[in-house]
């Protein structure tokens, strides 16, 4: 279910409150939750989740990204979250694709190579050639 995209990256589709045990047994410390509320009938809702890792002793941050696309303080407070974890990261959405995305941007926008952080990607089995573009201007500003 989890795909490692670092050492310290993992993402996933949409979790259940008992993924929230595996993934600490991971050495998971920080959950980003990449989905928007109410996107479909069938997601836990954030705040199930919220509360689940915080009984396990996790850090959960909500960055919801919708099919709209990415802005700016989104990429900013996944640099912030990548940042401040002191551990590793569990990243989900419905697919896992705008999770890794947005870290795709996050690392781009920290100055990260766009070839090699396409190249992770692709080994966890994820494209991110819709944000290529934008990941090649975010290092060059970088």
């Amino acid at each position: 279910m989890f795909r490692s995209v670092t050492n310290d990256l993992m993402v996933s589709p949409q979790i259940g409150l008992d993924a929230v045990a595996e993934a600490k047994a991971l050495g998971v410390t920080l959950i980003i939750n990449n989905r928007p509320e109410g996107e479909s009938e069938d997601q836990v809702p954030g705040a199930d989740i919220e509360a689940a890792a915080h009984a396990a002793g996790l850090e959960y941050v909500a960055i919801p990204i919708t099919h709209s696309g990415f802005s700016q303080p989104q990429v900013e407070a996944m640099v912030a979250a990548l940042q401040g974890a002191e551990g590793k990261i569990l990243a989900y959405c419905r697919s896992g694709t705008r999770s890794t995305l947005l870290w795709a941007l996050a690392e781009s926008a920290q100055g990260g190579d766009p070839d090699s952080l396409t190249n992770m990607a692709a080994k966890a089995g994820y494209d991110v050639s819709p944000v290529r573009p934008l990941m090649d201007m975010l290092k060059a500003q970088a």
